[in-house]
């Protein structure tokens, strides 16, 4: 009764003024993410807004930059552990993993509502979610567009047709001069053709589907523009650079990363992937990659959390990332905004995007890439028949995804 007595006198002193009212422990959330220069920028300019609008309530964010390199396996080996922070942002395509792995990302079902799901582009939506749960809100997203040099592509191509006749006048192998230059080596670039023809690398029981009839006539179809002249015979990313910046390839497929390395004379211009004649018209659908915003599993602020998270994907942060960072958000309102499509890149990747595929967020799709850069290697050094390459890659695929499961 003495306690009591004496907490009300206290709680009537400070009613007067006579002493200090209790202050509550703020809440500090922290933020990881991978972003250099201006994309890192525009965050902590985000940040810093929503600190100031939240410091009455107490609640602060701050930020901290990983490498990228070290990102994934630092999520993976310290979240689970408690010692990671309360939020943060990476790919769909690890999502899946660190779900099966336990204490990484945190369902967030009970807090997101019709109106929050409804603000994005729906397949970044889409990419967020695994085995029927969500678990993140999508921030931005990247897709592989057709970059073309003006000087030698007026008007780009809309059809595979008239992408292979523009190319063939403007290739000349001998003088090392080509009309399409792209990484179609590379799995990840080739899946744009892949779709385009229905195919896919698993079905929906995530069995793997790698040697599908669509599969090896998509490989058929870019062994037929090799042997076309019109694509360089071994393409690494510098040698596609460099070719364009020297006015030696005239059309590229790639993503916004590659706009950084065009020369400063090369006048550029983006175009949506051309539709395949070879498959009655239908587009060429490139994976995409979608950052999400992921509550930390073992966080103590998860509410807290969550709020930021909803912020930093509404469409006024979404504005900041586009305008002056340079990023493609997953908020369908900020395109909108007449100065974020007045900018080519971000029209481009808008545009791209409706027609884009998000990478599988499986845990086996880890075990596909290694497989899958054989089988075209092998093709593209004429060592293997599509059909044959892609028999091999899904006897590696199914048996890698077997012991996996066996493990669970």
């Amino acid at each position: 009764m003495t306690n009591l007595r004496t907490l009300l006198a206290a709680l009537c002193l400070c009613a007067v003024g006579l002493l200090p009212v209790p202050s509550f422990a703020a809440t500090e959330l922290v933020l990881w993410h991978a972003y250099r220069a201006e994309e890192k920028a525009a965050l902590e300019k985000v940040v810093a807004e929503y600190n100031k609008a939240n410091e009455a309530k107490g609640v602060k964010v701050t930020t901290l930059a990983v490498p990228y390199d070290a990102y994934a396996d630092k999520i993976s080996a310290t979240v689970p552990r408690g010692k990671g922070p309360d939020l943060f942002i990476f790919a769909q395509d690890r999502l899946g993993g660190w779900i099966e792995a336990g204490n990484t990302v945190e369902p967030i079902d009970f807090f997101l509502d019709d109106a929050t799901k409804k603000r994005f582009i729906p397949t970044t939506m889409d990419a967020m979610v695994y085995r029927g749960t969500t678990y993140g809100l999508p921030l931005n997203y990247k897709v592989i567009t057709l970059i073309y040099n003006k000087k030698l592509v007026p008007t780009p191509p809309k059809t595979s047709g008239e992408m292979v006749t523009m190319a063939k006048k403007l290739s000349d192998a001998k003088a090392g001069r080509f009309g399409l230059a792209y990484a179609y080596g590379d799995f990840y670039y080739h899946a744009a053709v892949m779709n385009g023809f229905g195919g896919g690398v698993f079905d929906a029981k995530t069995t793997p589907t790698m040697n599908s009839p669509a599969n090896v006539k998509s490989v058929e179809q870019v062994l037929k523009w090799k042997k076309d002249g019109i694509l360089p015979a071994e393409p690494s990313s510098a040698l596609i650079t460099s070719l364009f910046n020297e006015g030696k390839a005239a059309m590229v497929f790639s993503g916004p990363w590659f706009v950084g390395e065009v020369a400063k004379g090369v006048d550029y211009g983006f175009a949506r992937l051309p539709t395949l004649d070879e498959n009655k018209g239908a587009p060429m659908k490139p994976w995409m990659t979608v950052e999400g915003v992921y509550v930390a599993a073992p966080s103590k602020n998860k509410e807290a959390a969550y709020d930021f998270a909803k912020f930093l994907t509404d469409v006024g942060a979404g504005k900041t990332l586009a305008l002056e960072g340079r990023q493609s958000p997953a908020n369908n309102a900020v395109y909108a905004d007449p100065k974020v499509t007045a900018d080519p890149l971000l029209k481009a990747m808008k545009d791209q995007v409706d027609v884009a595929i998000p990478m599988p967020n499986v845990p086996e799709m880890s075990m596909v890439w290694t497989p899958a850069t054989s089988a075209m290697n092998s093709v593209l050094k004429n060592t293997a028949t599509p059909k044959a390459a892609l028999d091999v890659a899904q006897k590696s695929v199914a048996k890698d995804v077997a012991g996996l499961r066996t493990k669970k």
